[in-house]
């Protein structure tokens, strides 16, 4: 079975999951699906590139590059002050990015919704991204998600994934140039996005 656990490193790419605890709703209208990419991108866009992504009511997927070490140390010295980053904590700095942002979404969450206790289960799921391929399919994954457990009939019919900006150009923080780039032109992502949600990915559902 994968080690769904493993650290994140600088200039790595990862394909992130977490749910929401038991059979709860992490997102329950079209403003919490909004606000929760809204804090993603505050927490984490500091030390992480967004590629694609993917809002379920009940969990998410993300594709993320780790920027680079010179980029992280320059974001642990504005929010450590007197710290030094080290290799034992800079695993734990990045983590605790993504910690920071289910926990703003939570409390936000709560008050919102007169609730209490965590929303999320207590950790990260993540799968690095080593190959070319699985880059192209690990997007697509995300993408067709939505499809892949019936809520839609067609990847650009849910409006809570990066898909549209993709397919509409739509300027955004997901980094779409990088993306295309690995499907040569923006013809040969949507054709690689034509294929059969069916096709089996990874083992992360």
């Amino acid at each position: 079975m994968p080690d769904y656990h493993i650290p994140l490193q600088p200039e790595c790419i990862y394909h992130i999951l977490s749910r929401a605890n038991g059979n709860e709703k992490l997102f329950l209208n079209s403003n919490n699906y909004s606000f929760f990419l809204q804090r993603f991108e505050k927490h984490v866009s500091p030390v992480a590139d967004t590629l694609c992504y993917c809002l379920l009511p009940n969990h998410f997927h993300f594709m993320v590059e780790i920027k680079s070490l010179p980029a992280i140390e320059a974001h642990f010295k504005e929010v450590k002050k007197d710290k030094s980053l080290d290799e034992s904590v800079l695993s734990d700095f990045i983590m605790e990015r993504f910690s920071n942002c289910l926990n703003s979404y939570t409390k936000s969450f709560n008050k919102m919704y007169n609730r209490k206790g965590s929303l999320f289960i207590d950790y990260m799921r993540r799968v690095k991204v080593e190959t070319e391929e699985q880059f192209r399919q690990t997007v697509f994954y995300n993408h067709k998600n939505a499809v892949h457990h019936g809520l839609v009939k067609q990847i650009n019919d849910w409006p809570w994934s990066s898909y549209h900006l993709f397919a509409n150009k739509l300027p955004s923080w997901v980094q779409t140039e990088k993306v295309l780039g690995y499907f040569d032109t923006l013809e040969g992502f949507l054709h690689y996005h034509s294929q059969s949600v069916s096709l089996k990915i990874d083992p992360m559902e």
